[in-house]
């Protein structure tokens, strides 16, 4: 059985997402999302949050995500960006109730396959990472970025 995992949200805040009308479509829309809750949390803000390559594996996780929802777990239900000065948490509920992980990577002749490298990535960059079964059914992962150099 999955267990959910909840962090406390002191000093963590949600930001207003743009409106879409049944979701993100595309890794794209993610990555677009991401980069607006990053901009609004600069312009609210005085420091800086994370360099060019901390942003940069933000999207790339989002964006691994949200590709695998689509491609292996029956699609996207849901997503969800939050940050505050230490993180950037970002959530991707699917249809599947199978876990994610790593791909076979050679065919039956022993040939290298595309593919199956976007768990691995998002083990990489991520700090934490929790799926929770959701009640309605589904999952929801999510991988917790840092938004400074460890």
């Amino acid at each position: 059985m999955l267990r959910e995992h909840r962090t406390s949200v002191t000093g963590t805040a949600a930001v207003p997402s743009r409106p879409t009308p049944s979701g993100p479509r595309s890794p794209a829309e993610v990555r677009e999302e991401v980069r607006y809750a990053l901009a609004e949390a600069r312009r609210s803000r005085r420091e800086a949050l994370g360099g060019d390559e901390i942003i940069c594996d933000a999207l790339l996780v989002a964006s691994e995500l949200t590709t695998n929802a689509m491609l292996h777990g029956g699609g996207v239900t849901g997503f969800e960006v939050t940050l505050d000065d230490q993180e950037v948490r970002l959530s991707v509920s699917d249809r599947s109730e199978q876990f994610p992980g790593p791909a076979q990577h050679g065919d039956e002749r022993g040939f290298m396959r595309p593919g199956g490298h976007g768990w691995p990535i998002v083990c990489r960059l991520a700090r934490d990472i929790t799926i929770s079964e959701l009640r309605t059914g589904g999952k929801r992962i999510t991988a917790v970025v840092p938004l400074r150099h460890r």
